[in-house]
């Protein structure tokens, strides 16, 4: 049953993200109200994934080398500066056309690295594909790119400090709700 809930999820999140690409009009003649709908849905799908990744038993399939754990912090720092550079438009900005889903294909491959068992690649692979989906789409639906304007040097320094800030907080919340992400024994 969690695997099948787990998948459910991930289809929901994917299916809410990608309603705007597939259907249009659909989503357009929601108008404003449209966010609030997807927005629940979005939230429903992290539940469905949460509640089904917990529930599954865990079929492994591998079993990653303890040095992977520092391969891993680096793709999901490089997740959150990502993110970092999306919303302070760094100079990264300019040459990234889609910082932000970069960065959670960044997160979602790290996870898909320590995560050896068939829930997690239906989780992070899951997700993984419906961020190469979206870039697609995206790309498919608008070819023409206005790169942003330039941006002062030093918010590429606060958006390093900003993605090391966010790691350590989530690092820490990860670590109270399931595996330390650091690497060693949760202190």
């Amino acid at each position: 049953m969690g695997t099948i809930l787990l998948i459910l999820g991930v289809a929901l999140w994917a299916g809410a993200h990608l309603f705007k690409r597939l259907a249009p009009e659909r989503r357009a003649g929601l108008g404003d109200k449209g966010m609030g709908v997807v927005a629940v849905l979005l939230l429903a799908s992290i539940v469905v994934m949460t509640i089904g990744y917990r529930m599954a038993d865990p079929i492994w399939l591998w079993v990653s080398p303890p040095w992977m754990t520092h391969l891993n912090n680096l793709l999901v720092f490089i997740g959150f500066y990502l993110f970092a550079v999306s919303g302070l438009k760094t100079g990264l900005h300019q040459r990234i056309r889609h910082p932000q889903l970069s960065g959670f294909k960044a997160w979602a491959l790290a996870h898909l690295l320590v995560v050896g068992t068939v829930q997690g690649v239906i989780l992070f692979g899951g997700l993984l594909a419906w961020a190469v989906v979206s870039v697609i789409m995206i790309n498919r639906a608008n070819r023409d790119w206005t790169r942003p304007p330039e941006a002062a040097m030093w918010k590429e320094g606060v958006a390093v400090v900003g993605a090391l800030f966010a790691m350590l907080v989530v690092g820490q919340i990860h670590g109270w709700l399931g595996p330390w992400p650091f690497g060693g024994v949760n202190p």
